[in-house]
């Protein structure tokens, strides 16, 4: 059951996802599905072709038919569901993607009826898989192959037009993921002047891990912008999260959207817990409705269609327009409403050094287990009724996801990942003397609760 995740379902090859497991995949989500086509499509990794057909065959074996897309990033395969295929709209899409995983593993992202398909739905198909004792059989294999990447590539050069030969040199690291399906036609369609490093996907991924969250992984992208370049991105696996990289900043997904949210009209932008106050304050201060939520990609998208915002953000990378877009995460799309924004003259780092400077630590986590990482979460905001004398003084608490404690001078974070055992900490201060004051405060905290549940 531990393939099964909050966000998706994912798992080593072979040892987890096999023939076996993944036809009943196929077979049993066929059955959550109305509609009677599915688009599928996958990533770089060498046994994501493997994975296709045994997921086609449980989902032909359940009765539906597969549009076939071959390899694409995840955002081309989230775009098939707002298309026509021939008269044909799939009522649900499946991207195999290991995403930032190591090369061993690989999963599934699900798509029903243009929503997520995630947390308890992906926890009772779960279920059903674990309780089927037979492999279901296919009389045939229905795959209609669809060219998915041709028909985004076309939409978003036409969306950018008028960023055609604009100046800006630009660098760019694919990771050996899937972006280098769609980067090079879009780049040189509208003739900008980039240099691309490991474009060709290889889910071995030879160079370096494709994450770009982790600050080595942007050691060659750097080298190549102090190399005569304006701005970089770098791209995850399978092409929904972005790093923005300027002379003088790594733009984290929250300042990201303060950039994007410029050139909206007073925009609702919906951020996770893990992102900084400036990002919250500042947006208000601009007269636009800002709202805090839960991690995780299928939560905000979730939660933007219930509050129709325009924009969502996670400091990791993940960015979601509404607004001009559909509404799900697209590192290739926000890599062009970037550049839109150096096009019409913004200056990024003069931006971002008008707002207040605060220290911020990156993500800690602190390792614990599967069956005690929300007990912890539970006991610190019983520990948080009545807390130690020498407990900074709290201002409020947000428990939308895990535990936010506003201090008189910034905020600590505690809460459970939802895909790894272990918990998450970040820390935010106007000085950094005080950002290590919340830091050890909640880290005693976390500490008792682990002692009190022994």
């Amino acid at each position: 059951m531990s393939i099964y995740r909050e966000y998706d379902i994912r798992g080593i090859y072979e040892k987890e996802l096999n023939e076996q497991s993944v036809v009943r995949i196929g077979y049993t989500l066929a059955n959550k599905i109305k509609g009677e086509y599915v688009a599928v499509g996958y990533d770089a990794r060498s046994h994501s072709p493997i994975l296709f057909e045994y997921l086609v065959a449980g989902l032909n074996a359940g009765g539906k038919k597969v549009l076939g897309m071959g390899l694409v990033p995840t955002p081309v395969n989230y775009f098939t569901n707002y298309q026509e295929w021939n008269g044909i709209t799939p009522s649900a899409s499946v991207m195999i993607t290991g995403s930032h995983n190591p090369s061993q593993y690989n999963g599934f992202k699900i798509t029903v009826d243009k929503a997520p398909f995630f947390s308890e739905e992906i926890y009772a198909l779960g279920d059903e898989c674990e309780a089927m004792d037979y492999i279901p059989k296919a009389e045939k294999r229905e795959v209609i192959e669809i060219d998915a990447v041709t028909r985004y590539v076309d939409f978003i050069v036409n969306e950018f037009q008028h960023l055609k030969d604009m100046p800006t040199k630009i660098a760019y690291d694919c990771g050996n993921g899937v972006a280098g399906v769609v980067t090079e036609d879009i780049f040189s369609r509208l003739k900008l002047k980039t240099t691309g490093l490991y474009v060709e996907p290889d889910g071995s991924f030879p160079n370096h891990h494709p994450d770009p969250s982790e600050e080595h992984n942007l050691e060659d992208v750097k080298k190549l912008l102090a190399n005569g370049n304006d701005i970089a991105f770098a791209y995850d696996g399978d092409a929904d999260r972005i790093a923005v990289i300027t002379h003088e900043n790594n733009i984290k997904g929250d300042m990201m959207a303060l950039l994007y949210s410029m050139k909206m009209d007073k925009p609702t932008v919906i951020g996770e817990v893990k992102c900084s106050q400036v990002m919250y304050d500042e947006l208000e201060r601009r007269g636009c409705k800002a709202i805090m939520y839960k991690t995780g990609h299928s939560n905000l998208k979730v939660k933007m269609k219930e509050t129709d915002a325009d924009l969502a953000c996670e400091v990791s990378g993940h960015i979601f327009f509404k607004n001009r877009y559909f509404g799900y995460d697209d590192a290739i799309y926000a890599t062009l409403r970037m550049l839109e924004l150096v096009h019409d003259g913004i200056d990024l780092d003069a931006e971002l050094a008008k707002l207040p400077q605060v220290f911020s630590t990156e993500e800690i986590k602190v390792k614990t287990s599967e069956s005690e990482k929300f007990k912890i979460i539970d006991k610190v905001k019983e520990l948080l009724l009545h807390p130690p004398a020498s407990f900074p003084t709290i201002k409020d608490i947000i428990d939308v996801d895990g535990v936010r404690i506003n201090f008189e001078h910034g905020w600590g974070l505690v809460r459970a990942s939802n895909t790894t055992p272990v918990l998450v900490t970040r820390f935010e201060s106007t000085s950094q003397e005080n950002a290590k004051v919340y830091e050890k405060a909640i880290n005693n905290l976390i500490q008792k609760a682990k002692r009190l549940l022994h």
